[in-house]
């Protein structure tokens, strides 16, 4: 954990400003560059007249490729670094703007706040802007329900994840893990054009968020309000959800606030039969987003603090 306490700096800066706006609009954002490349790569390489298992080695190809140049990139720019308590300060200032943990908050609390007040049209347009459901099918507590489910797994994949290879590689393992969670995003689906083409973008993703899937569950379940009705939902239900890592920090968030989440959606019109996570309890709420909202951001304090206390031990 060499590069903790830039991952702290990281922390701390997007906490206090984020990516600001008038930043996005002139230069646009790190991910959005990736999205570019992976763009570009996918344009090129996934040829719907190849074969199913040439689109695979060319997908193959294609996640090495943007993985290694975003790491090479990454090493290039932490070579070159003054050392100690500069270098520390300035890898954080740098990874900043991999870290989503202001731009989460503040798109679950847009979420909040119009159900809290009875708003149900400003509720299902803003969850619209954080899952793929259909927002027109979902009533209070599908809208709830959504809502939470995205700030757990986005709490791993968007902020314990990176910080997580970040404090282990600092820059490389930062940029080289944001490569990853890109590909996967963009590439990484089920569907008849991606199937091939996107396996190693998937398979690759899922490997890197073992860990920091698992940890993100821990740090909901250590300052649940009732962490032994959280550890037992967690190690009951995770591995029911339909990916093998989402499930951990959702089900440690469901038995967290004592709610039942995933079930039964709908994507693009098609029924999608999920098994519930902490089944047998309440639906959840807008007061239960508050909470979630409150957990969520006392398990990034914890960790940022575990990190300063590894940094200066």
């Amino acid at each position: 954990m060499g590069f903790a306490g830039a991952m702290a700096v990281a922390m701390a800066v997007d906490a206090l400003i984020g990516w600001p706006s008038p930043l996005f609009a002139r230069i646009g954002h790190p991910v959005t560059w990736l999205g570019r490349l992976i763009h570009l790569v996918d344009s090129a390489w996934n040829r719907d007249a190849d074969p199913p298992a040439f689109r695979r080695l060319a997908g193959v190809a294609a996640a090495f490729l943007v993985i290694a140049l975003a790491t090479a990139l990454g090493w290039a720019v932490q070579s070159v670094l003054a050392s100690g308590w500069v270098r520390v300060v300035l890898v954080g200032v740098l990874a900043w703007p991999l870290v989503a943990l202001r731009s989460l908050n503040e798109h679950v609390a847009a979420v909040a706040n119009p159900m809290a007040s009875g708003d149900i049209t400003g509720a299902r347009s803003a969850v619209a802007q954080i899952v793929g459901r259909d927002p027109a099918t979902l009533d209070d507590a599908g809208i709830a329900r959504a809502t939470l489910e995205s700030l757990a797994e986005n709490a791993s994949d968007g902020i314990v994840a990176p910080v997580f290879w970040g404090a282990l590689f600092g820059l490389p393992g930062i940029l080289g893990y944001k490569a990853i969670n890109t590909l996967d995003s963009m590439i990484g689906h089920r569907t008849e054009r991606h199937d091939a083409f996107g396996w190693a973008a998937a398979r690759i993703d899922d490997l890197a968020n073992l860990i920091p899937a698992r940890l993100t569950g821990l740090l909901f379940v250590v300052l649940a309000p009732r962490p032994s009705q959280a550890w037992s939902c967690m190690l009951r239900d995770a591995r029911r959800h339909r990916s093998p890592n989402a499930g951990w920090p959702v089900a440690a968030m469901a038995g967290a606030l004592g709610v039942r989440l995933s079930g039964p959606r709908i994507y693009h019109g098609s029924i999608a039969d999920e098994p519930w996570l902490n089944e047998g309890a309440r639906d959840p709420a807008a007061a239960d987003i508050f909470a979630g909202l409150k957990l969520y951001r006392y398990a990034m304090m914890l960790l940022a603090g575990a990190f300063i206390v590894l940094a200066l031990a």
